[in-house]
């Protein structure tokens, strides 16, 4: 028992107290504590305990655990962001230190605008002299081309699924917590699933009631970073997730600049987290997405070509809140991602078919104009959300005018009324929008078949 108690105010130090791992339950244990408070212990749980380790991949275990409980501990820091931040146990190199400090400061980036928190010199990691270690080579290695695949539900991943099963590419479907819709979508995909674990500390909750900050983490760094300590468990080779090149674009916020929202799922952070994980984690284990060559509207164009899924899939973010009130169909139909799912795929489903998978038709309702005056950047800045650019939602709105079915619309109509005459009709073509092209980290022998399973 204690009597210490949450005051935001008065924190000096966040530390990181220690991090273990069981063999035996599949259960890793991720401690921390500000200032002398008593510890806040997360725990995630990998299934298909217990684990044989041999001293060299319990070698990389034991780094792939340690990088999870850096990345994860910004779930606890953001809610005083004191600042001092302490590690204890072993130093952290200069390597990894820089790393976090990204993760940290880029991907609260939206946490830090809606507190009116400046950032700056706040999520400094300290860093000695010692060089960062590098990743042991594991025996026997890591299986051959298997593939740790993240599933949220939506249609991104499904995209990704199907391309790998294309690819002849042996895979397992994963996610992370108890969700019963992203549960029923992978049972749908009819390959081998993974549900991983992971149970905040309770008395995150509590803080939060007495006064503590809250607001959007980077859960995507912190989802990767526990898929990775899951494929070096198992022997996987591969850590697969399905975020598009528009995720490294995030909102212009007159009088500060970009705020991105999905800064985790950008190529920055992909790049520089698959690079780590390959230098100092394990040599053998990509990290990648599939998707990264192809913007919003070239995964809607994949995802409308087949209809496995419409049954099943669900992007709205309303159904994976931890707290709050969840929709009683897939689709709140409210939302920026309702809203911006419907118009990425408009362009390339028939009309039937897209209002049967949402249960109404969001175009045609004028309540929705200020939802989609956000998408499309109209005296508004794109939304806080996983969404498209604005030059995608543009130029899809403008692909539906030329559409009989969809022209008499109220949101088309008002689009082609009120915010087309605006713009550059160059600016609007759907076509340059579609290519596959641009910065990844796919492997080289995948590449060409991923190519040409998108059409590319």
């Amino acid at each position: 028992m204690t009597d210490w108690t949450f005051d935001r105010d008065a924190i000096r130090a966040f530390r990181f107290t220690g991090c273990a791992f069981d063999p035996a339950t599949g259960v890793a244990r991720l401690a921390y504590a500000f200032d002398d408070s008593p510890e806040l212990v997360e725990t995630v749980t990998i299934p298909g305990a217990p684990f044989d380790l041999d001293a060299t991949r319990a070698t990389a275990v034991s780094r792939a655990l340690r990088l999870l409980h850096l990345v994860a501990g910004v779930s606890y820091y953001k809610a005083a962001v004191p600042p001092a931040i302490e590690v204890e146990g072993e130093p952290l190199d200069a390597e990894t230190a820089t790393l976090l400090e990204r993760i940290y400061r880029n991907g609260l980036g939206e946490f830090a605008y809606r507190n009116g928190i400046d950032l700056t010199g706040r999520t400094r990691f300290p860093a000695t002299r010692v060089a960062a270690p590098a990743a042991p080579t594991i025996s026997p290695p890591l299986s051959g081309g298997g593939a740790l695949v993240a599933i949220g539900g939506g249609k991104d991943s499904l995209v990704s699924i199907e391309a790998l099963r294309a690819a002849g590419v042996p895979q397992t479907v994963t996610w992370i917590g108890g969700s019963q819709l992203i549960a029923a979508c992978a049972a749908r995909t009819g390959l081998p699933t993974l549900n991983i674990g992971r149970q905040l500390a309770p008395e995150l909750f509590d803080f939060n009631r007495q006064g503590a900050l809250n607001g959007h983490i980077p859960v995507t760094a912190v989802n990767s970073a526990i898929l990775v300590l899951a494929a070096v468990l198992r022997g996987d080779a591969q850590v697969v997730f399905s975020n598009e090149r528009s995720a490294s674009y995030g909102s212009m916020i007159p009088g500060t600049g970009e705020v991105n929202h999905q800064w985790s799922k950008g190529w920055a952070f992909e790049r520089d987290f698959g690079e780590h994980v390959q230098r100092h984690v394990a040599p053998g284990l990509q990290y990648y997405s599939l998707l990264r060559p192809m913007s919003e509207l070239a995964v809607a164009r994949q995802f409308a070509r087949g209809d496995r899924y419409d049954a099943w899939f669900s992007s709205c973010n309303r159904n994976f809140h931890i707290l709050g009130e969840r929709p009683v169909q897939r689709w709140c139909g409210v939302c920026p991602k309702c809203h911006f799912v419907f118009l990425a795929l408009a362009p390339f489903m028939s009309k039937p078919r897209l209002v049967s998978i949402f249960g109404r038709n969001l175009l045609d309702d004028p309540a929705q104009a200020a939802g989609y005056d956000a998408l499309l950047e109209f005296q508004d800045h794109k939304p806080f959300e996983c969404v498209g650019e604005g030059r995608e939602s543009r130029a899809a709105m403008a692909a539906l005018v030329q559409r009989p079915e969809w022209r008499e619309d109220a949101l088309v109509r008002r689009f082609e009324r009120e915010i087309l005459p605006a713009l550059d009709p160059a600016e609007l073509r759907l076509e340059p929008l579609l290519e596959v092209s641009g910065e990844h980290r796919i492997p080289p022998a995948l590449w060409g078949q991923v190519r040409a399973h998108f059409g590319a």
